[in-house]
């Protein structure tokens, strides 16, 4: 007997993250990941109800032994690394303007990078170019990375085309825009002790 359907959730404007710690607006059609497997403590993972699109939210200890645009490189192929990506590719790497941000206040600096990761999905042999996008908000008081990614795998011929998943577009580029703009901290209890 399959368990109960995930929640499909429509823009929200004020999604609660990390136990209301922090919040966002999240793009139509996203489905909570943890309503349907262990996601880990420092990440908030959202996948597309159609398309195999993804954006993770992500707590990671500050690497101070990187700098500017190199910390973007950095993350970027240490996520690589964690998904076994055959190849990783970085093709732009861009300040991102403080003043857009929600984090503003709290964000010494923060990086936009662009990339593709040749990643093989569990279970699957064969690997696909993700083009993979990261925002890297750095939080030095908090000695905090905040990561944020937008997985783009190539659209899969498989893909059910039936009449209500054609009402509903893939994510774009300004839907995780809106995601890294709008995120905003209500509980800085959650970086511990300061």
């Amino acid at each position: 007997m399959p368990g109960p359907s995930p929640k499909r959730m429509e823009p929200t404007r004020d999604y609660p993250l990390f136990g209301g710690a922090f919040s966002a607006t999240l793009p139509p059609g996203a489905i909570d990941v943890s309503d349907l497997r262990p996601v880990p403590n420092n990440q908030e993972v959202f996948c597309h109800s159609v398309t195999d699109q993804s954006l993770i939210v992500e707590l990671l200890e500050l690497q101070a032994h990187v700098q500017g645009e190199e910390a973007a490189r950095y993350h970027f192929e240490d996520v690589g690394g964690v998904q076994e990506a055959r190849a990783v590719q970085v093709e732009t790497v861009q300040p991102l303007s403080l003043e857009n941000l929600a984090l503003r206040d709290y964000c010494q600096e923060a990086w936009v990078l662009s990339g593709k990761q040749q990643v093989a999905k569990e279970n699957q042999q064969v690997a696909k170019d993700v083009t993979v996008h990261q925002a890297l908000l750095r939080l030095p008081q908090y000695e905090t990375d905040l990561l944020l990614t937008f997985n783009q795998p190539p659209p899969d011929n498989r893909s059910s085309l039936s009449p209500e998943n054609l009402s509903l577009l893939p994510w774009s580029l300004g839907n995780f825009e809106q995601l890294v703009t709008s995120l905003t901290l209500h509980d800085p209890d959650i970086f511990g002790p300061q």
